[in-house]
């Protein structure tokens, strides 16, 4: 009889859950890369720069894979030869039988650890690779520079574009030898072809294998050393950077001997892999680890300490001169023309008689503190809004050719100022889309009441700009996504700014060529998938016509199209009429550079550090990151100006440096991506100014580098610093100015970018220099002006004492009459804002003009202008027009009248209450003209002692202050008029009864 055999346990069936769930979740991952993949793509596509993204893909791919095939495949094939070239034995030693028990632990593992360990290693070798392509395409694309090193006599181009990859290159490649040498090393000892119990014993296998790896190593090391005898040209050094004497003389030649020794060494690698002894390699590698220490440092040492230091200003001095010559030659530095300037302190009447033109075109719109009044003048509706620093620009407003400094600003949207019950993703993505219009202010002429007088304003905008198309799309402040568009026939849904006569609202529909079109259902998913908004695929909204806009922001768009350039922090807008058909458009201007920092002997320059100024931090003082900038560099250029329509998007890139070898290589990479400048019209070229980042860099360097003598380089005696802003609380640097100013020794005004220096001492607020930079651009046929970033400097003797901007500032806070005039208006529900101190040469010195707003303490809060402070020297002027303090200054007769170029003299500003509308207000008659000490002639006095006189003028004061507001809410201007001459009238004999009591105490 035969027994059944037992039946075998059914195999449980594994369940589908998990393979399933992988399954989505990959697809899910590709999903998510597939719409981010094809939303760029389409972003570029729209723009007709697809060779921007296909040439960054192309080379990333390529150099992911190479560096995942190097450093992966070098792991593979040393693990697989470790482990092929095994020896095949039995344990005879306790240690070999204890590493059997590993053996068999990793044996399991080994076909994964084979294939795992390459792959994860891969990954991060590409990675490291594809981070570098924009590396090669320069090392690939390099043009020359036609100029030579003054230490190895080679193009400037090998340390710009070879040198950077190939360092990169050797680096990598050690990095992957090391890291083989470690998996071979590891494998052979596991296997035992590397024993080191009772004795080191290698195989013939391993031995082979080791000196190979160790030879290949020893060579990478050579190459090392020999690379960095270029990158000594660009080191940053304690005095100044670049090779010093120290390493020319001695590190330079240990460089090469250590390269020598590391090729010796590869060579007896090669000889112990054959012979089979490892004496002669290990005793080389000793010699090179010593050879190391003395010569890479202890030599060095001895050089610097005994030779250099007794004589260091002799044996320094060629190389420091090869660092000022290439700092300035780095820099677009080395055509600054210095002129020495005897300023004089002395205000003579009618000084300013040849500067008239200069002293009229003072701007006292300051565009950092006036934002809040183009806010409550300009914004009509709470989701528009302007930038907390306006621009600042020049326009011909009437085709005379002579052009007016403007303050100016678009209205962009705000989605912050809609109410709650507002906020939801049809209004926020499909009604409210755009801003609406320019205003723009006269810089030098204030109007009634202290407010700019807008030259182009309101909705629908109107003024002297002519006509142009006002919707803003592209803007600093644009929301992160917009879809626009509507099928034809369809009742538009936009809004474009409010209106009594059409049911509250214009509304119009986007028709222009901004983004890409949302044409079927995938790309609707895709786009829901990047936004996070699954509205995009269910609303009626979004139609088979629809676009949607992002990435509006004009600096995001020019740093996507031309990843090679760093983008200024300040864009500005301007209106222009490219096309010559009568209708404008607005357009931002934005500053692009090609950077580097690999110059040989040039000073290396921290760009945060160098362009931060009081402009760029908050409220608390901390910075304001507004752009995404290289660490340092030690070369720049502007060599682009890119324009970014403000209703298309459209992305314009012209060349500005006609002979920057770094922008011709990537010209090269990129061809027909930049245009030639010859394209630029000469509308738009009128607009373009001098950038603020490049003038700030510039400067910081000139407070070192207009020392051209390296033996006064040296010595440092007459370094000098950037003023700090003396408005503000800290110690952050006052901002460069945008002027229209003529320079001694020029024959007519310019506008320009203007900054002063002073001694770097402490506790020296003393002028030591004055620099301008030449902003106009070209003339009307595109031809760009010879002066153009002319850099002119003015230096002062090393004896004088012109007050910086710091002792000036210290003067306008004490002198006697500003200070009563600005303590009584805060002790009024009000203060007092002082504006930007500008420095202007003219005169035959240095004149300082402040404009003094007022706002209100609390509540609604917008400065107007209401004085004027003047310095010329220490005389100081304090009246409520610029005409009046100039005449205080120079003895009533300045010689120069605002009247006559284009100013409105007429116009007086009185001490009001900030927080009056003083929109539509008759001009007041004007106050009582300074005396020649710049105190204003007060009233008669009424009786009684000096504190009730000044207790009854200031109520008298406070009483003015309440007629004018229920004047101004009533539309009584009449009595707004007299209640303001009031209001005059009580200051002033409140500040003679102050005076009084000062007096008399």
């Amino acid at each position: 009889m035969t027994t059944a055999a037992p039946a075998k346990p059914a195999r449980r069936r594994r369940s589908p859950l998990a393979p399933t769930l992988l399954i989505l979740a990959a697809l899910l991952v590709a999903l998510f890369a597939s719409s981010g993949l094809v939303t760029e793509w389409l972003w570029y596509s729209q723009l007709d720069v697809t060779q921007v993204l296909r040439t960054e893909w192309i080379t990333r791919t390529i150099g992911f894979a190479a560096g995942a095939l190097v450093l992966g495949g070098a792991t593979w094939l040393n693990l697989w030869l470790a482990h092929r070239n095994r020896p095949v034995y039995a344990p005879a030693t306790p240690e070999q039988r204890n590493l059997d028990r590993y053996r068999e632990a990793v044996e399991p593992l080994r076909r994964g650890v084979l294939i795992g360990a390459p792959i994860l290693l891969g990954l991060f070798g590409g990675l490291a690779v594809s981070s570098q392509w924009q590396t090669f395409l320069l090392a690939l694309n390099g043009e020359s520079f036609g100029q030579n090193d003054p230490q190895f006599g080679m193009d400037l181009s090998f340390f710009m574009f070879t040198l950077p990859a190939l360092r990169f290159g050797v680096s990598f490649l050690m990095a992957v030898t090391f890291i083989s040498a470690i998996a071979a090393v590891v494998t052979h000892y596991l296997y035992g072809g590397l024993q080191v119990g009772q004795g080191p014993h290698v195989s013939p296998a391993a031995r082979i294998h080791l000196g190979v790896v160790a030879t290949l190593f020893a060579l990478l090391i050579a190459a090392s050393y020999w690379l960095d005898r270029y990158s000594l040209l660009a080191q940053e050094g304690d005095r100044f950077d670049g090779a010093a004497y120290t390493d020319i003389s001695a590190v330079l030649p240990g460089r090469e001997i250590l390269a020598i020794i590391a090729i010796v060494v590869a060579g007896l690698f090669v000889v112990a892999s054959v012979r089979g002894t490892w004496r002669l390699p290990a005793v080389a590698v000793a010699l090179m680890v010593v050879a190391g220490l003395v010569v890479g440092g202890i030599y060095p040492a001895l050089v610097q300490r005994f030779q250099v230091v007794p004589n260091q200003q002799s044996l320094e001095r060629p190389f420091i001169q090869r660092n000022i010559d290439a700092t300035l030659a780095a820099y677009g530095l080395q055509d600054v023309e210095t002129i020495d300037y005897a300023a004089t302190t002395t205000a003579e009447a009618g000084a300013l008689r040849e500067d008239a033109e200069a002293t009229a075109s003072i701007r006292l719109m300051d565009p950092t503190i006036v934002s809040p009044t183009f806010r409550q003048l300009q914004q009509i509706r709470q989701y528009y809004s302007f930038p907390q620093d306006l621009s600042v620009d020049r326009y011909d407003l009437d085709g005379s050719g002579t052009t007016s400094d403007t303050v100016i600003s678009v209205r962009e949207l705000n989605l912050d100022g809609l109410a709650a019950g507002q906020r939801n993703w049809t209004n926020d993505h499909t009604v409210y889309t755009h801003g609406f219009g320019v205003v723009a202010a006269y810089g030098n002429s204030p109007g009634a009441g202290g407010q700019p007088e807008f030259l182009e304003g309101g909705i629908p905008s109107s003024g002297e700009l002519g006509d142009y198309e006002p919707r803003i799309y592209f803007g600093k402040e644009s929301p992160e996504y917009s879809i626009v568009g509507a099928p034809e026939g369809t009742d538009p849904w936009e809004v474009d700014y409010p209106s009594d006569e059409e049911e509250g609202e214009v509304l119009s529909t986007y028709t222009g060529d901004g983004g890409p079109v949302i044409s079927n259902p995938l790309l609707r998913a895709f786009y829901a998938l990047r936004f996070g908004s699954q509205e995009i695929l269910f609303s009626d909204r979004v139609t088979n016509e629809s676009q949607v806009l992002y990435d509006r922001d004009p600096r995001v768009r020019v740093e996507k199209v031309a990843p090679f350039l760093t983008v200024d922090s300040q864009t500005y807008p301007a209106v222009i009429d490219q096309d010559g058909d009568g209708v404008g458009e607005v357009v931002w201007i934005v500053d692009a550079y090609t950077t580097s920092n690999s110059y040989p002997y040039s000073a290396r320059q921290a760009l945060e550090e160098a362009t931060l100024d009081s402009t760029l931090v908050d409220a608390n003082g901390n910075p304001l990151t507004v752009t995404q900038m290289p660490e340092s560099v030690n070369y720049i250029r502007n060599s682009v100006k890119a324009v970014v329509n403000a209703y298309d998007g459209s992305v314009t890139l012209y060349q500005w440096e006609e002979a920057d070898p770094v922008l011709e290589s990537w010209k090269s990479v990129y061809p027909d991506l930049v245009r030639p400048m010859s394209e630029m019209s000469g509308e738009l070229m009128s607009h373009v100014r001098y950038p603020e980042d490049m003038f700030k860099v510039q400067r910081e360097l000139l407070n070192t580098y207009h020392v051209t003598d390296a033996g006064q380089f040296f010595a440092g005696s007459d370094f000098w610093r950037t003023p700090e802003d003396p408005t503000e609380e800290g110690t952050v640097n006052q901002p460069p100015y945008y002027l229209t100013l003529r320079m001694p020794e020029e024959e007519t005004s310019s506008f320009s970018l203007t900054t002063s220096f002073i001694l770097d001492a402490d506790n020296r607020n003393v002028l030591r220099g004055f620099a301008a930079a030449a902003g106009d651009a070209g003339d009307e046929d595109g031809v760009k002006a010879e002066g153009y970033g002319k850099i002119r400097l003015l230096e002062l003797p090393g004896g004088s004492a012109i007050p910086g901007p710091g002792q000036v500032q210290n003067n306008f806070d004490t002198d006697q009459q500003a200070a009563q005039t600005l303590n009584i208006l805060d002790q009024q529900g009000s203060e007092a804002v002082r504006g930007n101190l500008l420095t202007l040469p003219v005169g035959g010195g240095f004149l300082y003009v402040q404009p003094v707003y007022a706002q209100a303490s609390g509540g609604t809060q917008y400065p107007l202008l209401r004085y004027v402070l003047v310095a010329f020297g220490d005389r100081i002027g304090f009246a409520t027009t610029l005409d009046e303090a100039l005449d205080q200054v120079f003895d009533g007769d300045s010689g120069a009248s605002a009247g006559d170029a284009g100013t409105n003299p007429d116009v007086e500003v009185e001490p009001v209450d900030p927080t009056d509308d003083p929109s539509d207000q008759p001009t007041d008659e004007p106050t009582e003209q300074p005396t020649e000490e710049g105190s204003a002639t007060p009233p008669p006095a009424p009786a009684g002692t000096p504190q009730e006189r000044l207790d009854t003028a200031l109520n008298d004061a406070q009483a003015a202050l309440t007629a004018s507001r229920e004047a101004q809410v009533s539309g009584d201007w009449a009595a707004y008029g007299e209640a303001q001459s009031d209001l005059d009238d009580a200051i002033q004999r409140a500040i003679a009864a102050q005076e009084e009591i000062d007096g008399g105490a």
